[in-house]
């Protein structure tokens, strides 16, 4: 990969602990864009950018309808809206059916950011306890991105990346302890 130009990062149940350690040992400044795309709840939307950003020194926020994605920012996929990302690199926000049980979908922005950026997206897989994201590691594995699970060993549910791992050639296994290294190397 010549150079990264979008993390995206999903996950579902266990996944927060998991950025909640991850996050502190991410360089203040990436060459890249953060997209997460967590399972939950409507509800408490503020609590979760507010727990991020106590983590981290980049800027953490919930991602609004048309805003353009720039690098150095985390961006927090809202409850209860698919996120899309548009060829001029700009969010949509969808409101429409529920995919695997979910809404926000991994499988939705994975494919659409794969179709965006091709062979400079990376997209991470953390715990997670249903198939929601392997589908969209397929595109992003076509597109000639690159495809990064969470050891299922370290998952406090691994069905979500086990699952990814049984049905497709992921690039990379990492443990939680891994990631932030991952992760800055790419903004090198």
């Amino acid at each position: 990969m010549e150079k990264c130009e979008a993390l995206i990062i999903g996950g579902s149940a266990g996944s927060l602990d998991i950025l909640l350690k991850v996050l502190p040992d991410l360089y203040s400044v990436l060459s890249f864009p953060i997209v997460i795309v967590l399972h939950r709840k409507p509800g408490k939307e503020s609590l979760l950018i507010d727990l991020l950003s106590t983590k981290t020194r980049m800027t953490v926020k919930e991602i609004e309808e048309k805003e353009k994605l720039l690098s150095g920012m985390i961006y927090i996929a809202p409850p209860s809206y698919h996120v899309l990302i548009e060829q001029n690199k700009t969010f949509s926000l969808d409101a429409s059916e529920k995919i695997n049980f979910s809404r926000p979908s991994i499988d939705v922005t994975f494919e659409s950011a794969s179709e965006v950026f091709h062979d400079k997206l990376v997209c991470l897989l953390l715990s997670g306890a249903n198939s929601d994201g392997t589908k969209g590691l397929q595109k992003v594995k076509q597109m000639g991105g690159q495809t990064l699970v969470q050891n299922p060993d370290s998952a406090m549910s691994r069905f979500m990346p086990e699952f990814a791992l049984d049905h497709l050639d992921i690039d990379s296994v990492l443990m939680p302890g891994e990631m932030a290294n991952f992760i800055n190397e790419l903004s090198k």
